[in-house]
């Protein structure tokens, strides 16, 4: 590199760079180049920790690409100055607020500015780190090379929010691999971290940050190589090949994402079929489909579920002063809560009296790294932040101590006995209990103010929500350094009050229970399952119990039987015999489905009772109104945040208060009524359907 730094073209404080060259800033961009010629364009948009793709973006690229053309430097590099990463994607703020006709003209813009930059007569080299997401990666996409630095991650996720790639990515990326994992990485939406890029020519070489001026010079003489396109890239420009393909990508998208409810898979591969061979008409068509999209029911509902995890995140701001963690506890939840934990920066201690439960824990930790990608620097790190602890002493150094042992009061009482004799002053206790009521406990605790609950949900380190419980008596500092916790190891928050079974549980039985009295009635699991996936239910409720585990519903459902009858008024029979068998669903390998094989994917082409959907679909929805009226939760926002995080609730339906809003609450009452009077007096509905909300 010349003696201008890269460091200081980065740089947000300074501009000048000396003789060599001056960063000529923007709003988002700046501009520079060195004494070597190389110019560099740096992306960093104003007041934004992390880059997003917006109108002002490529407006402004736009007069950057203007300066690069006057003055043509020997290679342009393009990256990111922010730390988080390369780009996160569109604007989301600009995508809800899109009508499709401005849009299709601003898309248009957009593609006529990616068209200049691959076109420049210099070599153009995009360095990434971190992610390069949605329109941030199409932007590297339009550049001649990809250089990642390691732990650099690119998708196209933009299924996820109800639409397809719409600044090229549906072209650039099967023409830059393989056709078939291209479109695979598009309609899953999922990413290609560095190893996995590099392997499907993604990123052209990968580096660490202090090798990238000799990477870039590597590349810029010609010695990084690149595939060839591959025989299936040829064969792909013909239709009928096209065709033969996206044929059984129909089916198995269909299989997972049904077209009437996620349309733009679908699209996609609509797009492909009859444009892949032909950039020119494709770009057109995905202008043209994005911005139809962008106006469906499904895309404006999933763009309010990613607003609805900002709103979590929102209010998770500030300290949490928690540096240390004790976990009580190393069954299942104990060793996901500690290894997520660990894996996210803070330090682990893990007490059990079984060593067994010990060393399976530091397994799952193991498994938890290796899940999310990292490195065996990273895990190594991870790992040795972890410590177990068979005999509690990390409880008296610990700032936040969480119990997760059996949901026995009994047996919580007596681990917060043994704690109360050694938590240091100041720290705070959670419970990771599922339903029990707080209250319960207050008189056994060491300091009351700051007990509260803190409910995960199983497996942790894939269901993003977590339940923060404040009881009568919690302080505020208490609610609000466990909220912002949440937030710092990286999952989503949720306030609620006291009270049975909280939210996610408390409208989870009622559907769950009801589920299995339909089976108890002579209806097949296989229907029942099907008519809750085909309402897009990620899964269907009789293998969500089975998945939760049998015992956990069989306990749960009692307590909230005990303190809400009204709610729980029969516990299957067949769900206490399953347990009293052994039975109790995945962990066991078998409840009510065999797990022998793998998780199940029961469907069934049977006709099922008239009113099933409503049957399993509104229980639930009531529940939640409920909690609502009683102040549990705070908002329509947050209880529909709140299910669908924890348990999948339709997404594209936007949650089930939306739902209900979109549906009409009237017309909810009506159904409930209609329910009441052919199956019993636990379909009442609650009265905040007619009380004017």
């Amino acid at each position: 590199m010349s003696r201008y730094e890269l460091s200081d073209i980065l740089d947000t404080n300074r501009l000048e760079l000396g003789p060599a060259g001056e960063a000529r800033g923007s709003g988002h961009w700046r501009y520079a180049m060195d004494e070597d010629r190389l110019g560099w364009l740096v992306l960093d948009c104003r007041d934004k920790r992390v880059n997003t793709i917006s109108q002002a973006v490529f407006r402004e690229l736009a007069e950057q690409l203007d300066k690069v053309e006057q003055d043509l430097p020997k290679a342009l590099v393009i990256r990111s100055a922010k730390p988080a990463g390369f780009a996160a994607g569109a604007d989301i703020a600009m995508l809800s607020e899109a009508g499709s006709d401005d849009f299709e003209t601003l898309l248009g813009e957009a593609h006529g500015v990616l068209d200049r930059l691959e076109g420049l007569s210099c070599p153009t080299i995009a360095v990434v780190h971190g992610p390069a997401l949605g329109a941030g990666y199409e932007i590297a996409l339009a550049c001649d090379w990809r250089v990642a630095i390691d732990g650099a991650t690119f998708g196209l996720p933009e299924v996820r929010l109800g639409l397809h790639p719409g600044l090229g990515g549906t072209f650039r990326l099967p023409r830059l691999i393989d056709p078939l994992a291209a479109m695979t990485l598009m309609l899953t939406g999922s990413s290609a971290h560095t190893r996995k890029a590099k392997k499907l020519g993604i990123a052209d070489l990968v580096t660490l940050e202090r090798h990238l001026p000799a990477a870039i010079a590597a590349v810029l003489r010609g010695d990084v190589k690149r595939k060839n396109g591959s025989f299936k890239q040829r064969a792909f420009e013909l239709a009928a090949a096209r065709n033969l393909a996206a044929g059984r990508m129909r089916r198995e998208t269909q299989a997972k994402a049904p077209k009437e409810h996620y349309p733009a898979p679908h699209a996609l591969i609509d797009l492909w079929a009859e444009h892949g061979g032909d950039t020119k008409a494709m770009q057109k068509a995905e202008i043209a489909s994005f911005a139809r999209l962008l106006q469906s029911t499904t895309c404006r509902n999933l763009l309010r579920v990613f607003s609805l995890r900002q709103t979590l995140k929102d209010a998770a701001k500030g300290a949490d002063g928690i540096k240390t963690v004790h976990v009580v506890g190393a069954g299942i939840m104990g060793a996901e809560i500690a290894g997520w934990v660990a894996r996210q920066g803070k330090r682990v201690t893990l007490s059990d009296p079984d060593k067994a439960a010990l060393g399976r824990a530091v397994a799952t930790a193991r498994a938890i790294c290796e899940d999310g990608h990292l490195n065996s620097l990273e895990t190594r790190d991870a790992l040795d932040r972890l410590m177990p602890d068979p005999f509690g002493y990390g409880a008296a150094r610990a700032d936040l101590v969480i119990e997760a042992g059996p949901e026995k009061p009994e047996i919580k009482q007596k681990i917060f006995a043994d704690l109360a004799a050694t938590m240091k002053t100041g720290a705070i206790l959670a419970t990771n209990t599922s339903s029990l009521q707080l209250e319960r406990f207050v008189d056994r605790v060491p300091a009351k103010a700051r007990f509260a609950g803190l409910h995960f949900f199983n497996p942790v380190r894939k269901v993003p929500l977590v339940e923060v419980i404040s009881h009568s008596r919690t302080d505020k500092q208490t609610r609000e350094r466990l909220l912002a916790f949440c937030d710092g190891i990286g999952r989503l928050p949720v306030a609620l009050k006291d009270s049975p079974g909280f939210l996610v549980n408390r409208a989870l039985m009622p559907y769950l229970m009801e589920a299995l009295l339909l089976m108890e009635e002579g209806v097949d699991k296989e229907v029942i399952d099907t008519a809750a996936t085909r309402f897009g239910m990620p899964m269907g409720p009789i293998v969500l119990a089975d998945q939760v585990g049998l015992d956990i519903c069989l306990d749960v459902a009692q307590s909230m039987q005990e303190a809400l009858p009204e709610s729980i008024a029969t516990i299957p029979a067949r769900l206490r015999e399953k347990v009293e068998a052994g039975e109790t669903g995945r962990k066991a390998g078998r409840g009510f489905y065999d797990w022998s094989e793998g998780t199940p994917k029961p469907a069934s082409d049977a006709s099922p009772p008239e009113d099933i959907e409503d049957r399993l679909i509104l229980p639930m929805i009531d529940a939640c109104a409920s909690c609502l009226r009683l102040g549990i939760v705070g908002s329509e926002e947050e209880t529909d945040a709140a299910m669908i995080f924890a348990t999948g609730f339709a997404p594209f339906r936007g949650g089930p208060m939306h739902y209900a809003r979109t549906r009409g609450h009237a017309e909810i009452a009506t159904a409930l009524e209609r329910l009441k009077g052919r199956h019993g007096e636990r379909f009442t509905p609650d009265p905040y359907w007619r009380n004017g909300h």
